[in-house]
């Protein structure tokens, strides 16, 4: 009796692999069936990643405005302005409270 369940212990081992192997397919991390929660994942970094790629466009844009061979006087008294806290006489300021 133990000889012929021997014989049969390299397909119960084989079939066992096999089960696991595609029940993980199936339900892994990377199976068939988490492919919905991968492609919501995909479109938000993807809108994410076209938010970025507008603001670093915008941000060199500005940069180049501020280069010593294409410098914006506009640009750069907004920006000295804005970092010491200065306004032009005929400047509107209003004031928030954080």
């Amino acid at each position: 009796m133990l000889a012929r369940l021997r014989s049969y212990l390299p397909t119960a081992a084989l079939a066992f692999l096999i089960f696991y192997f595609g029940y993980h397919a199936f339900t892994g991390e990377r199976g068939l069936l988490s492919s919905t929660q991968r492609d919501a994942t995909l479109a938000a970094k993807t809108q994410e990643l076209a938010v970025l790629r507008t603001q670093r466009q915008d941000l060199e844009a500005r940069a180049q405005l501020l280069r010593d061979t294409s410098l914006s006087a506009d640009l750069l008294e907004e920006r000295a302005r804005s970092l010491l806290g200065f306004a032009h006489p005929n400047d509107y300021v209003i004031r928030l409270k954080p």
